[in-house]
């Protein structure tokens, strides 16, 4: 299969301190990939090489195509930025289209089709910072869509959102896996890992990566997360204070 990421050797470091390291990795494109661990084991760091926001101390990364789509979890917006729905989707067609030009066609069809899949076109018009945060989450996954990569980076897109906003983005990664591109997503939920085509667990260094199935046992899971990993019969939980699984 064709490889969409392939990463070989990675380390990045903060001054005298690895926040990530060691990481030798293929994606296949058309496939999905899940990065979970505890907090601060490396995963939006990961995320933030694979989009090019953060540079490599050591190793090689390669994206193939055009630059990845990178969606950052929602956060509060200030109120006093007047930008709407349509104008934060549309955002994401500057990067190739330039900041000049005017939008053709295709871009117009693009953000049309992101807001449409992600049930937020009835809510073009409306103020981004008046949106609730599910809302909000959606407009932003709208805006990766609408930069139509090859592959969609996602930062715990669906943590902490109303059980709509939830259903809605795990469709849409699924739709855009079935259409043949790749989507790496970082999640503290097993079971949203689970729904991927491999797994990496992380704790700064790689634990373990591949099949759901061969990542996601006790020995594994406890090596990462040591005493916050429970079994409860033949359900898996992660008991953080920090995160909603």
């Amino acid at each position: 299969m064709t490889s969409a990421i392939t990463i070989r050797g990675l380390e990045v470091r903060h001054g005298d301190t690895i926040a990530l390291g060691e990481v030798d990795l293929v994606v296949p494109a058309g496939t999905s990939l899940a990065v979970i661990g505890p907090n601060g084991s490396g995963k939006s760091t990961l995320l933030g090489a694979l989009a090019g926001t953060i540079h490599p101390s050591a190793g090689h990364v390669s994206v193939a195509g055009p630059p990845p789509a990178l969606v950052l979890q929602s956060t509060d917006v200030d109120r006093s930025l007047p930008i709407t729905v349509r104008e934060t989707v549309s955002l994401a067609r500057y990067s190739s289209l330039g900041l000049f030009r005017r939008f053709t066609a295709t871009d117009r069809d693009a953000i049309d089709r992101s807001l449409t899949r992600l049930n937020v076109e009835d809510l073009a018009g409306r103020q981004l910072h008046g949106l609730s945060g599910g809302q909000r989450q959606r407009v932003l996954v709208a805006q990766g869509l609408a930069q139509d990569t090859d592959v969609l980076l996602l930062d715990e897109p669906v943590t902490g959102l109303d059980v709509v906003s939830r259903a809605v983005i795990l469709d849409v990664i699924d739709e855009e896996v079935a259409a043949g591109r790749t989507v790496v997503m970082t999640t503290h939920s097993l079971d949203d890992a689970g729904r991927c085509d491999q797994i990496l667990l992380l704790a700064t260094f790689p634990i373990a990566v591949g099949l759901p199935d061969e990542v996601l046992t006790d020995v594994h899971l406890r090596h990462a997360f040591g005493g916050r990993f429970m079994r409860i019969g033949n359900e898996l939980l992660l008991d953080d204070p920090h995160h909603a699984h």
